[in-house]
Order: C-alpha cells, then structure tokens, then sequence
C-alpha cells in the first residue's frame, strides 16, 4: 500500500513536526511535506496554537507546485474551523492529487471528518503510515482527546538500590549532569510540571527549563493540601496553580498577589482530590504532565492511577536505608502487585534512563 518513498517522506514529516515538540500546546505536533514528480516541494510544521498549521505552511511553501502534488502530513487533516480554518479545504483549494496521513485525528471535532472531507472532493486519501511514531508523538494530546486526562509521566532520580534522597531529604545530586539535562528536556515537552509540598519544603525548586532552549515555560502545579507554601518560594515567582484541599480567600488574595492561582478541590481525609485535578488540567488544555515530587505524592499519584509512565535515571551507586521511590502500602502477595512494560531503557551520560508503562493503554 505505502511505498519506500512513502516511508521516507512521512518520516520526514514526523522530524518536522518534532520541531514543535516544546511549542505547540495544547495543539498537538504536526508536520507536512508536499511531493510533486518526486520531489519535495514544500515543508511545514506547526509551531504554535494560532500560528499556521502544518499542511498550510507547506503549501504555502510550494505555492502552484501543489496542483497535482502529493502532500504528507502527520495527522489528519483538521475539519473544521478554530482559531485557523480548516486545513482540509486549504488542501482542496490547492488542487492536490493525493494526501498520505500518518493517523487520524481523535479530537472529536474532527476524528475522520476532515479525510471524508477530502475523499468527497475526488482527492487519492490513504491513512495509517507510521501511525504508531505519529501517535507516540502527540501522546498527551491523544490522551486528553480520547480519556479527557492529560499523559502523566513520572520522574525520579534513584542509586540502583531505590533510593531518592537521604533520610534528611537532601537529594542533589544522586544522577549525573547528562541526566539532569534530559530530564529538562523531559520537562520542556510538557504542558505542566507538577510537585507536592514536601519537595518545595525540602528543596525549594524554581521547576522551570533551564537546560534546553524553549521560549515556552509549563505551567507550574504544586499539590499543597493545607496551604503550607511558603510565599516566598522560588516555585511562586512568576506564577503557579496551587491546588488545595480547602478554600482560603485570605491565602488565595496572597498567592493572587504574586501571580499565582488557588484552585481548591477537597478530597477524602483533608487531601486533594488527585483523579479531579487530572480531569481539571486537561479541561485546561494540558497534554502531558510531567511530575517531579517526592515518594508521598508518588504514592498517591501510584495509588489512584493517575500515572501513565515512569520516567526513571538510575545512578550507578547504593545509598543504603533511606527515602524511596514511593509510598505504597504492603502487598498480600506477589500477584497484587502492579505491573508494567519497560518502553526504553538507554544509557545517558553514566545513568541509566528507564522508561516504564503501566499497561493500561489509551482508548
């Protein structure tokens, strides 16, 4: 069905749309290629929400070349109009011949509308062409489109032992510079970054990328059942959703006054409700969530199924007894545990990089 030039100008496609990996939210990432006699004519990809979506970037690019071209593009074309109108009139109105789709779109305003759209105007549609790369790509957005949850990843530095912090919760640095490099990296491509209280008490993190190159910062979470942030807390400045057990109009006005929001959502025994934020920041438009926080949270987090995947660099070291990984209670036995698949384990710097799924998969 798909040749070996098919191949090789979808995957071309995917690196262009790599490019917005840290851009585009809460849109997904999308690139376009435009092919006539062989040849590439024009290139594009999405940079940001409002901006030009991939497909008329390119053919923008390729300008009357299109007529009769070929066009590549990473996800279905869009149907309908939103802050730009529909890529798949624009493609239309171009007078290509043929559109190669890496997948579907699951945003249920389009999700095959816009390649009924296209097959309706006599274009040669195909679907499906490195459809697993295109999906893991926009994981986040498939997520939030398809459960209404963002993708959560996880992260934790441990020594081979499990350990993430002395028993006095100092912690830096367990894993090596590379890997506190990616980890930024990690931390770039997602909407949000996410941590309790305890991490902020203990280490007093600013949570923001610093280690790549973005224009863009995620929006800041902080899990802080009894409004025990200190005001001053290097997480604050510049803003933060701080999220609560209970409302405080007294807190709320202080955190307003530095640029921070309150949002409170009670949950059993004085906590927050964790399932709730999760269906609330995706209602905000977050993809993916990327958590750095200490084993309490972990735990909780674990516990509830608010986790898709860890993300985990493993120092070659031991520290012997102190804090973990997470906070999970006793299991009756063996076959109680929690399950999970191992999707990359690499070798970064003189860490290992773990990337683990639980096996619950998107719908």
């Amino acid at each position: 069905m798909f040749t070996d030039a098919d191949h090789q100008h979808m995957s071309r496609a995917l690196a262009l749309a790599a490019q917005g990996l840290f851009t585009t939210t809460p849109n997904p990432r999308v690139g376009a290629v435009v092919v006539r006699e062989g040849q590439v004519v024009g290139e594009g990809w999405h940079r940001r929400a409002g901006q030009g979506h991939a497909e008329v970037l390119a053919l923008a690019q390729a300008g009357e070349l299109a007529r009769g071209a070929t066009v590549y593009v990473t996800l279905e074309p869009c149907s309908h109009f939103g802050r730009t109108p529909p890529c798949a009139q624009a493609l239309i109105d171009a007078g290509v011949s043929r559109v190669v789709a890496a997948m579907e779109d699951p945003n249920p305003a389009v999700n095959g509308r816009g390649l009924a759209m296209l097959r309706d105007a006599g274009i040669d549609v195909r679907c499906g062409l490195l459809s697993q790369q295109a999906a893991e790509l926009n994981i986040g957005f498939v997520s939030r489109m398809t459960r209404g949850l963002p993708w959560v990843r996880l992260k934790l530095a441990a020594s081979l032992d499990g350990r993430t912090a002395l028993h006095d919760g100092r912690s830096q640095w367990i894993t090596g510079a590379a890997a506190r490099a990616d980890g930024h990296h990690w931390r770039a491509r997602a909407c949000a970054v996410l941590t309790g209280i305890g991490t902020v008490r203990d280490d007093d993190p600013r949570l923001t990328v610093r280690e790549v190159a973005t224009d863009r910062q995620p929006l800041r979470v902080l899990v802080d059942s009894r409004l025990a942030v200190d005001p001053h807390a290097r997480l604050l400045q510049g803003g933060a959703l701080v999220v609560c057990a209970a409302d405080d109009p007294a807190r709320a006005r202080e955190l307003q006054d530095r640029g921070c929001e309150l949002l409170p959502l009670p949950g059993p025994g004085g906590k927050v409700d964790l399932p709730a934020l999760m269906r609330e920041l995706a209602r905000r438009g977050v993809n993916e969530l990327h958590v750095e926080a200490g084993f309490k949270l972990n735990g909780s987090l674990v516990r509830e199924g608010c986790v898709d995947e860890l993300l985990v660099y493993l120092a070659p070291s031991l520290i012997g007894d102190a804090a973990g990984m997470f906070d999970l209670p006793a299991l009756p036995d063996l076959e109680a545990r929690q399950r999970l698949a191992f999707h990359a384990v690499d070798r970064v710097g003189d860490d290992l990089r773990v990337l683990a799924r639980w096996h619950r998969g998107l719908a």
